[in-house]
């Protein structure tokens, strides 16, 4: 089940909210948990026992760190077993495969491939429960004496499957304390609205360009550019919408839900797009990989290790592909290069070269992101710069039926379209009746796409 999907939007959410707002206020966690098992068994049943045995085994893990806090000898070894057993299930759902596969072409033996399904948000929730019991052996984060409560912390279905990554200290006081008023519901629904677009009107749209280049066997260079154009901004609206649909979805409850994204395609440095893109999950990566490895308080050469760690760690979070750890460990590389010695070039030049050289960047980036086969992807860049015929009939009939999208896709990915709204809702009461009525355009838009198409896809359910 996916937050743009008509069952979601005018079955699954009116009923968890009509319970929601009708159980007494000691059972809103209780009613919020079940029906977050509901959603999330939807699709993949036998998943959601991975799921609960990952609530029930880091609940467990952090009343006995709690308990023993004192004798750290033995606290260390409930968080090493907390530790080993969620990457141990997170690799072995989401990487057995990828290491046989590894394996069998290194020596020439066929060992058999593990038929093994992911499961859903597997990436997420179980970065959530790391951080939990690390919090808690800290001394960072409240213990949590309640079942009830931990599990709809892991299982809150707005932030279940695609994040944003929470961390437990983050919902800890609202788990007991939120409140849940008229003002936070109408900007949920409104921040709902607002993802629905970015996904439904663009991200699924570029989603069919995208697809058509990539299942092409050599594109032309037009067709190429076209092409990674369409799904730079897809991978953008796709997520971040889904990142806003989640946000809007916990305000409609009461909470307050992370950012995730801040327009990092208008930064001007390749740091600086990855401190505006997935915040949650680079805050994870430098408080508990980075840091702990050592951060910036080193040597330059321990610095560089510790980068290029995190970013090859960062790329095989994203998928079991070899294509992934290269796309990490290009933007570690970039990075790399950045602290030490193309910071002081980059705030020289002109912003709009610093904004060029950031997003080329990026946009290279997903070449390696999108091509499971490295090969094809190599390809895919050398079509981009000219290693290719210049145009195709598809690149031509693609310019003409995508120039107007990708245009308002660029710039939807700036402030300056929320800007403009803003103004005009506080322009007046005519600024507010045009507000309004676009977005009840929009939505009705929206909905129509849904019901036209059945063409709905979700990038980071694979993640």
């Amino acid at each position: 089940m996916i937050f743009s999907s008509l069952f979601f939007m005018f079955v699954f959410l009116p009923l968890v909210l009509a319970a929601y707002y009708i159980v007494p206020r000691k059972y809103k966690n209780l009613c919020l948990f079940l029906f977050s098992l509901v959603f999330y068994a939807w699709g993949e049943p036998v998943s959601v026992f991975i799921m609960l045995f990952t609530s029930v085994f880091n609940f467990i893990a952090g009343m006995l760190l709690d308990k023993y806090r004192a004798e750290r000898g033995r606290a260390r070894l409930f968080l090493i077993i907390s530790i080993c057993v969620n990457v141990g299930l997170l690799g072995f759902f989401k990487y057995s495969g990828m290491l046989v596969g590894t394996f069998n072409a290194a020596t020439g033996l066929s060992v058999p491939m593990p038929q093994v399904m992911l499961p859903i948000g597997i990436s997420f929730y179980t970065f959530e429960a790391l951080s939990y019991c690390i919090d808690v052996y800290r001394g960072d984060a409240p213990i949590q004496r309640n079942l009830i409560d931990f599990g709809t912390y892991i299982s809150f279905f707005p932030h279940l499957v695609a994040g944003p990554i929470v961390k437990y200290e983050y919902l800890a006081d609202q788990l007991h304390n939120r409140q849940e008023t008229f003002e936070k519901f109408t900007a949920g629904s409104k921040r709902f609205m607002v993802g629905m677009f970015k996904k439904v009107l663009i991200a699924n749209n570029l989603a069919q360009l995208a697809d058509k280049v990539q299942y092409m066997g050599s594109p032309s260079t037009l067709s190429a550019w076209l092409g990674i154009l369409a799904f730079t901004f897809q991978i953008y609206f796709d997520f971040s919408g889904y990142s806003d649909m989640a946000i809007g979805l916990g305000q409609m409850f009461g909470f307050t839900l992370p950012e995730n994204f801040n327009f990092p395609y208008i930064a001007r440095s390749v740091s600086e797009f990855w401190r505006r893109w997935h915040i949650t999950l680079g805050s994870w990566f430098r408080e508990y990989i980075y840091i702990p490895l050592g951060g910036n308080r080193c040597s330059t050469l321990k610095n560089v290790r510790n980068l290029a760690i995190v970013w090859v760690l960062t790329g095989l979070w994203h998928g079991a592909s070899w294509n992934f750890a290269m796309w990490g460990a290009y933007y570690g590389v970039l990075i790399i290069c950045e602290k030490l010695f193309l910071r002081k070039w980059l705030e020289k030049i002109p912003v709009i070269f610093q904004w060029l050289y950031s997003f080329m960047a990026a946009v290279i980036g997903w070449v390696f992101f999108s091509y499971l086969d490295i090969h094809k992807a190599f390809g895919v860049l050398g079509a981009m710069f000219g290693f290719a015929p210049g145009a195709d009939s598809l690149g031509v009939y693609s310019l003409v039926t995508y120039a107007p999208l990708l245009i308002v896709a660029a710039f939807c990915s700036t402030p300056l379209v929320g800007n403009l709204a803003e103004k005009l809702r506080k322009s007046g009461i005519a600024g507010q009746i045009v507000w309004c009525a676009g977005f009840v355009c929009l939505f009705v838009v929206s909905l129509s796409f849904l019901v036209d198409n059945s063409y709905n896809p979700f990038l980071y359910f694979r993640f």
